[in-house]
């Protein structure tokens, strides 16, 4: 029987214990380029078994909030690579997820003021955080109308996906990287009924939405290896107005595929993104999905995540219903949030009203636990 605490081989990366730090958004990276507070922040918490980034922009277009981190310039690179020296050099393992937000943007964020891009122009009943340049004040605003990408643009977010990859491997240090296709952003949009209602080959089947999903992964895995890739999923969340109408025939089609890749894990957020994780108008058999991903073929590290508790990520690794359990929150207000866990430690709360943007007040000035 496995433990929590217990190490595992994810692909390529070789965990010391099954705690994950799931990617928190923090909105602390003007111009897109991290920041030394950055490299500190994730430094504090290089215990976890593997480190996920904060969600990483892909391209200028892929951008959606304000002062969220880029991979696409030289400068974002860098400063990238001083965060992952900083997590390796404390013993820690990095991965970086890379973000496309799709229509979850404002044309405020965009190149040249232009509309967000998505499958189908439709506007997501959402909002996204735009700091003010004048006043460096950040509230939450309605998310712009989209347009619809054309198929002959699809090719160029294949692209940026796979230059974002080698480059977190190559220039940034990073061990490997994750894939959002979760929470309502680009590649959860092509795989939903709600936001994909196109009519050529990304749209209307099952196989037909999953498509540019499996086409980055397959771009991502041929020019990094499988070892170094994961993918993140979210089968039942509402986040960013997104529903499917079967999403049990859907996300079982697309682990399926995903099977064969060879990759380093699965990540899935079950139920809605922090919140539930059992939904009743949304009932979703994730045992099942895992088994289909297993049957397949599939190996890698099955990694769960939304509102695990101590006691609830114990019983789901030695029960065998995952291998690996992300922590959000506790994330945040914990650094050492392993420690705290096996010595079974009160955790220390967190100031929501410090979550995203700011400086080190809510976010590097959490204290470690007394030694006893």
């Amino acid at each position: 029987m496995s433990s929590l605490f217990d190490p595992i081989e994810a692909g390529s990366l070789r965990l010391p214990n099954r705690v994950a730090m799931a990617p928190l958004t923090r909105n602390r990276a003007p111009h897109a380029i991290p920041t030394p507070l950055m490299q500190t922040y994730y430094a504090q918490r290089a215990s976890a078994g593997m480190l996920i980034s904060e969600g990483t922009a892909i391209s200028a277009q892929a951008q959606g909030y304000s002062d969220v981190p880029g991979l696409y310039g030289q400068e974002q690179l860098q400063a990238w690579k001083k965060v992952t020296n900083a997590v390796h050099a404390k013993g820690g393992r990095i991965v970086t997820q890379l973000w496309h937000v799709g229509r979850i943007s404002h044309t405020s964020l965009q190149p040249g003021n232009q509309a967000p891009v998505a499958p189908s122009a439709l506007t997501a009943q959402s909002k996204t955080y735009v700091i003010d340049p004048k006043t460096g004040e950040g509230k939450f605003h309605p998310t712009s109308a989209p347009r619809a990408l054309k198929s002959q643009e699809l090719p160029g977010i294949v692209h940026s996906f796979t230059v974002a990859a080698v480059e977190a491997v190559k220039s940034a240090g990073f061990d490997g990287v994750e894939l959002h296709s979760a929470n309502g952003y680009l590649l959860d949009q092509f795989l939903r009924t709600s936001s994909n209602h196109r009519t050529d080959d990304y749209g209307g089947s099952i196989e037909n939405r999953c498509r540019l999903v499996l086409e980055c992964m397959r771009s991502v895995v041929d020019a990094i290896g499988g070892g170094k890739v994961g993918i993140r999923i979210s089968p039942v969340t509402p986040a960013n107005d997104i529903t499917d109408e079967n999403p049990q025939a859907l996300f079982e089609h697309l682990v399926r595929q995903l099977a064969p890749l060879g990759l380093s894990y699965i990540h899935v957020i079950e139920g809605s993104t922090g919140g539930p994780r059992e939904l009743a108008d949304r009932p979703f058999d994730y045992h099942a999905l895992k088994q289909t991903y297993r049957i397949a073929g599939g190996k890698g590290v099955w990694m769960v995540n939304n509102g695990y508790d101590r006691q609830s990520a114990m019983q789901a690794v030695e029960s065998g219903y995952a291998d690996v359990v992300a922590f959000g929150k506790a994330y945040i207000s914990n650094p050492d949030l392993v420690h705290r866990l096996q010595a079974n430690l009160p955790l220390s709360d967190w100031d929501s009203q410090r979550f995203y943007g700011g400086g080190a007040e809510g976010y590097t000035d959490y204290p470690n636990a007394p030694q006893s």
